[in-house]
């Protein structure tokens, strides 16, 4: 079986549950797990942007991701996040990464030095020479603040086989779909965004990695599969119950916002790590009668 057959469908780009004191909630982590493979969904993404990766020390994100891996008993594939603004430092840290038990890694495009595209693509070249494990590209503007074009994927698609997919949350539906059209026939595109995954199932790409499925596994995953077979009438009804709620999530910050609703569904504490901070009251209110 290709490994890129395995991350089709919906992947959930985990929270990291923090206590009070900010420790991380290693209790509430292992019900949000059981929760998640329960809750029908298709592979876990450990130590991405949702996860607060970047407010993590290193024993801390050791420590998470051998939670998951043993509370997950192999029953669906773990997704790693290593990802960086400085190459060296990323081709080091995938060489010396225990990576027992992890499927792929989700390596995010380089954020604040903005690159242009050479240079996203020989980065990514880097890292593909350094993996042991398959590499899904994660291209999200809105954070590194310059854009992976479809050429550039394309192109690194073509010479670095164990590319296997992109998680495209650029927002850009003719960017996208131009890398569906002319995709190698194993590269895999998944949507990096909740609200728009419907219209990209139905041009073709492969899934998604959600937040909004963090609270709601089961309805996210179902829409996916139901995308997937062609069931259309089912999957936008699922669509349209979650739509309202998603940009809510995103308004002061994720995910401070799918954090305020998985406290809300007894699942952990709210909790963020500075720079973040909770959700406003306003907000919390929005939220709450959206979820109603």
């Amino acid at each position: 079986m290709k490994s890129s057959f395995l991350l089709k469908g919906t992947g959930t780009a985990l929270i990291t549950p923090f206590q009070d004191d900010y420790s991380v909630d290693y209790k509430s982590l292992e019900k949000i797990v059981e929760t998640q493979i329960k809750g029908g969904i298709n592979y876990l993404v450990v130590m991405g942007t949702t996860g607060e990766s970047v407010t993590l020390d290193k024993s801390e994100k050791s420590a998470i991701l051998s939670c998951v891996i043993k509370k997950s008993r192999n029953r669906v594939p773990i997704v790693l996040g290593i990802g960086g603004n400085n190459t060296a430092e990323v081709v080091q840290s995938l060489i010396s990464a225990d990576l027992e038990g992890v499927h792929s890694i989700l390596s995010v495009a380089p954020y604040y030095n903005k690159p242009n595209q050479e240079g996203l693509f020989r980065h990514f070249c880097e890292v593909s020479k350094a993996s042991p494990k398959p590499v899904i590209l994660y291209n999200v503007p809105g954070r590194t603040g310059s854009n992976m074009m479809a050429e550039t994927t394309l192109r690194i698609a073509e010479n670095c086989p164990n590319v296997i997919g992109i998680k495209e949350a650029s927002g850009n539906m003719d960017q996208i779909m131009s890398i569906i059209k002319n995709r190698r026939k194993d590269f895999l595109v998944i949507s990096g965004d909740d609200s728009i995954t419907l219209p990209l199932m139905a041009a073709g790409a492969d899934g998604v990695i959600s937040v909004v499925s963090n609270a709601y596994p089961k309805a996210f995953s179902e829409m996916v599969r139901c995308s997937i077979e062609g069931n259309w009438i089912r999957a936008r009804k699922l669509h349209y119950d979650l739509f309202d709620l998603i940009p809510l999530l995103f308004a002061e910050g994720s995910p401070s916002g799918i954090k305020f609703v998985m406290e809300n569904k007894g699942l952990c504490k709210s909790t963020v790590r500075l720079p973040l901070a909770g959700i406003s009251k306003g907000l919390q209110e929005k939220i709450k009668k959206t979820i109603k």
